[in-house]
């Protein structure tokens, strides 16, 4: 995977997750806590497509 579609798919994960938490109105744990699973997944899926982590199959 080049370093071109890494970068495209965390800015694409940034602004969707930027578009949720400006225009869809939920509590700020409820926000909280998709703002670290989505940060976590990113994180893992990063981890997997560097080879540092290969037990997970985060590919996409």
């Amino acid at each position: 995977m080049s370093i071109i579609t890494i970068v495209i798919v965390l800015i694409i994960v940034g602004v969707v997750l930027w578009l949720i938490n400006s225009y869809i109105p939920m509590a700020s744990a409820i926000k909280t806590i998709l703002n670290v699973v989505v940060v976590i997944v990113v994180i893992l899926w990063l981890l997997s497509v560097f080879g540092v982590f290969d037990s997970v199959n985060l590919r996409l």
